[in-house]
């Protein structure tokens, strides 16, 4: 039975090159991958009661109830998320490496018998999905882990600069989805700086458009060429191929 959509923190997992190892391999970083998330929550004071989790196989889709502050999430949730990531990978072989993307949107969401969904949820799937995200992290190598989050959380949450978080951190970009409809988003590495930022647009500085919305591409300048590249689909059914319009590389 469907229930009414009532407003989330969404957040989207994914494991880098999840599908490329065997079978074994694959089931024990899984089980690292939910290790590694359940302690972070705990050391990051977000009860198991506030949040659902949606299991996505190379990833997690999680739903945290509005009743958590979203300064947990983007703060120590990250923080604590990566220190699980950096002891694991300590313990570890390459064979069994863990990297992950996280993203993290906010809106309604419903859920039926099979699971949760929404324009919210597909907006956080696409985000962990997009290839300026994968690109950041296969970037920068030595980190373990790559935080995105919607323009809407941005602004909302981010670019006040609360205790834990660091605006300047972030970098802007932008996707066009395979309809036309723009995602903003900011990516930042956690313990990192930001790079120079995206040509036409600084880290720290707010995309084009009012703020909170999902606004259109920075400005290009003078000289920078803008080009486009295909994202593969993301995690909910269907062909959801987007394309994602850049002013250049996103160097970390």
């Amino acid at each position: 039975m469907a229930h009414e959509a009532t407003h989330r923190w969404i957040l989207a997992l994914d494991v880098e090159n999840f599908s490329t190892r065997r079978d074994p391999v694959q089931k024990r970083v899984r089980a690292a991958m939910y290790r590694a998330l359940t302690s972070a929550m705990e050391r990051a004071g977000i009860a198991a009661a506030d949040t659902v989790t949606e299991d996505r196989g190379d990833g997690v889709l999680m739903l945290v109830a509005p009743t958590v502050s979203p300064l947990l999430i983007a703060g120590p949730l990250v923080d604590e998320l990566d220190k699980e990531l950096r002891e694991y990978a300590e313990q570890t072989n390459a064979e069994h490496a863990m990297r992950l993307r996280l993203a993290l949107h906010q809106g309604l969401a419903a859920r039926d018998e099979r699971g949760w969904s929404g324009d919210a949820v597909n907006t956080a799937c696409r985000l962990v999905d997009a290839q300026q995200l994968r690109d950041a992290l296969t970037a920068a190598p030595s980190a373990h882990l790559v935080f995105a989050v919607s323009g809407e959380v941005y602004h909302a949450v981010i670019r006040h600069g609360h205790r834990g978080i660091d605006p300047a951190a972030y970098l802007p970009c932008t996707i066009t989805t395979k309809h036309g409809e723009t995602i903003s988003g900011w990516i930042t590495v956690p313990g990192r700086p930001a790079p120079a930022g995206l040509p036409g647009a600084a880290p720290g500085a707010a995309p084009h458009g009012p703020a909170g919305a999902q606004g259109s591409a920075p400005a290009a300048r003078p000289g920078v060429s803008q080009h486009a590249v295909t994202v593969r689909g993301d995690q909910i059914a269907g062909d959801k191929n987007v394309t994602v319009h850049t002013s250049g590389s996103v160097r970390l």
